[in-house]
């Protein structure tokens, strides 16, 4: 399965966007399902309604659950991160622990916010 990142919705939404049309294209070939995370969701809903966007398409794409596995699971990386004297935010340790314990690679545009989470088994696509 491959979670969507906000920041690859964005662009695969964005009906002029090159950007996103390869994305969308690169899924497409891969044949894996997608998802996004409700953090991701909530991201998304909230640029939706501040621009008064319609959000019909993104309600279609299926919503991986943040459980109490996954709360437990981004407290541990965001304190392995800052032990090891990197910053994140928490948001970003949160989307991680979702994938991590879904099997999920995160297609990301924004692969530096999240290179600290692959020593702990996030794999990214990008």
């Amino acid at each position: 399965m491959i979670v969507l990142d906000s920041d690859v919705l964005i662009e695969i939404f964005d009906k002029h966007s090159e950007l996103g049309d390869n994305a969308f294209r690169k899924i497409r070939e891969s044949g894996d399902g997608i998802a996004t995370t409700a953090i991701n969701f909530h991201e998304i809903m909230y640029g939706l309604l501040k621009y008064a966007k319609p959000a019909t398409e993104i309600l279609q794409i299926p919503v991986l659950s943040y459980t109490r596995e996954d709360s437990r699971l981004s407290a541990q990386l965001e304190m392995a991160v800052e032990k090891a004297g990197r910053q994140v935010r928490r948001t970003d340790s949160m989307i991680a622990a979702t994938c991590i314990n879904n099997e999920a690679d995160l297609f990301t545009f924004d692969l530096k916010h999240f290179r600290s989470f692959k020593d702990y088994g996030l794999r990214t696509v990008g």
